[in-house]
């Protein structure tokens, strides 16, 4: 893409409603506009960074064995009519009605419509295990909307609801997710640690938050340092046996939010209990069927009994990543993207654009790495070169490859590493084999 043809509205200054790094870089970086108080338009750097999210996520769900389907941002408000939270979810949900004087609702989540989609079809035992999962826009009237996209009203989630004919059954299923969030954060380049969560009036022992480590994240986190070393799974399935062991491993290690944590309790040797700030990206829960039972959702058990089924749910905020990979992943000068989530691998700054000996490297530069599948941003503008320094820094894309009349000359490319700034200057054959090798 050639930035001269690329709808990138950077800033040079700080922007002063912007509390927190990463709505100060997204809109800095010119990846989204406020539309109203906590609603957000998505320009193309940020559309394109979320949607590489989004499309991680898929393939791991996928992977996992989960269905994809979409179901409405509205909502018929007679289905939570049915589970009894319609009037108990209070005034975070927009109530809505339509021209017929029916109670409808922006989704501020979908057990309720899922658990309609499953009784309307599902009837026997023999179709379960099962788990629908959607990707979708959700609405939360927030009272205080803030920090950019980090809590915002409108926001896209991945949302998955399994399925199950027993408790046995769910913990499977919930143990499938917990391992299939730890190879999805793995990808998206970040450590996402699982906390023991509060299960509310429910109870059970089944609720994990996954929060991304960042100096300004929104809660304190205590952790073993240990935590940190484990290694992803990286099998592509594991039995029920293995990935309850995968779990036991991973949550043998002290790890709380403050709000679960309690220094009278913690055993934990100082030198080994690290504090930090994190924010959550990710929530598992299984709820039994506190929506099944309400809403009729059975199926015919192995002796012709109707039985209700065990249910749960998988949430990850993929919008919210996006802040929450800056957050964890930034610095002075601006973003730091990992690769898997970069808008481009690499950004071309040709140094004298007009100048026909550097216009002619850099084009044929730029269309080599095409060539190669290398997603490149060429800045071909007529900016000065400090000016591109700095905006390629702020954009934050992993490789930075400089043409200017210097190397013009003598057949030099500077590549620089954004993450490590380490600076090499290479031959033209040299630098493409470098970019394309990282590929």
């Amino acid at each position: 893409m050639r930035l001269s043809r690329y709808f990138l509205p950077t800033l040079k200054e700080d922007p002063k409603e912007a509390q927190i790094v990463s709505h100060r870089l997204m809109l800095r970086a010119g990846m989204i506009q406020q539309s109203s108080a906590g609603i957000y338009s998505w320009l193309p750097m940020g559309f394109k960074v979320m949607k590489k999210i989004e499309q991680i996520v898929r393939e791991e769900q996928n992977r996992a064995g989960a269905l994809e389907i979409l179901m409405p941002t509205l909502q018929p408000a007679d289905l939570w009519r049915e589970s009894g939270r319609y009037d108990d979810y209070g005034k975070e949900m927009l109530r809505i009605t339509d021209r017929h004087e029916r109670d409808m609702l922006y989704g501020p989540t979908n057990e309720e419509q899922v658990t309609d989609i499953f009784r309307s079809h599902v009837k026997s035992y023999k179709n379960l295990p099962l788990n629908l999962y959607h990707i979708q826009w959700k609405f939360r009237d927030e009272v205080r909307p803030r920090f950019g996209i980090m809590r915002g009203r409108e926001f896209l989630m991945k949302d998955a609801y399994s399925f199950d004919l027993d408790y046995e059954g769910a913990k499977t299923a919930y143990n499938n997710m917990f391992v299939a969030y730890l190879k999805t954060f793995a990808r998206l380049g970040v450590k996402a640690i699982p906390l023991r969560a509060a299960t509310g009036p429910i109870g059970g022992d089944l609720s994990h938050e996954f929060i991304v480590l960042a100096d300004t994240g929104e809660s304190e986190v205590f952790y073993h340092k240990d935590i940190l070393t484990l290694e992803t799974p990286s099998e592509a399935s594991y039995t029920a046996e293995e990935l309850q062991g995968i779990v036991d491993k991973w949550t043998s290690y002290y790890a709380a939010a403050d709000d679960m944590h309690d220094p009278a309790t913690c055993d934990i040797d100082d030198a080994d209990l690290v504090t930090r700030r994190g924010i959550e990206v990710g929530h598992i829960f299984h709820f039994g069927d506190k929506y099944s039972k309400a809403m009729g959702a059975t199926v015919a058990g192995p002796e012709g009994k109707d039985v209700t089924v065990s249910m749960g749910s998988y949430g990850i905020g993929v919008s919210r990543l996006v802040g929450g990979i800056i957050e964890a992943s930034h610095d002075d000068a601006g973003i730091i993207w990992p690769e898997s989530v970069a808008p481009f691998k690499v950004g071309l700054i040709n140094l004298k654009s007009g100048d026909e000996a550097c216009d002619a490297a850099c084009e044929d530069f730029y269309n080599k790495l095409r060539n190669q599948d290398i997603d490149v941003l060429n800045d071909d503008t007529s900016g000065r070169a400090g000016e591109k320094f700095a905006n390629m820094d702020l954009i934050g894309l992993p490789w930075q490859a400089t043409i200017g009349p210097r190397g013009v000359k003598s057949g030099i490319v500077e590549v620089k590493n954004r993450a490590t700034g380490e600076k090499q200057e290479l031959g033209l054959d040299d630098a493409l084999q470098l970019l394309v090798g990282l590929n």
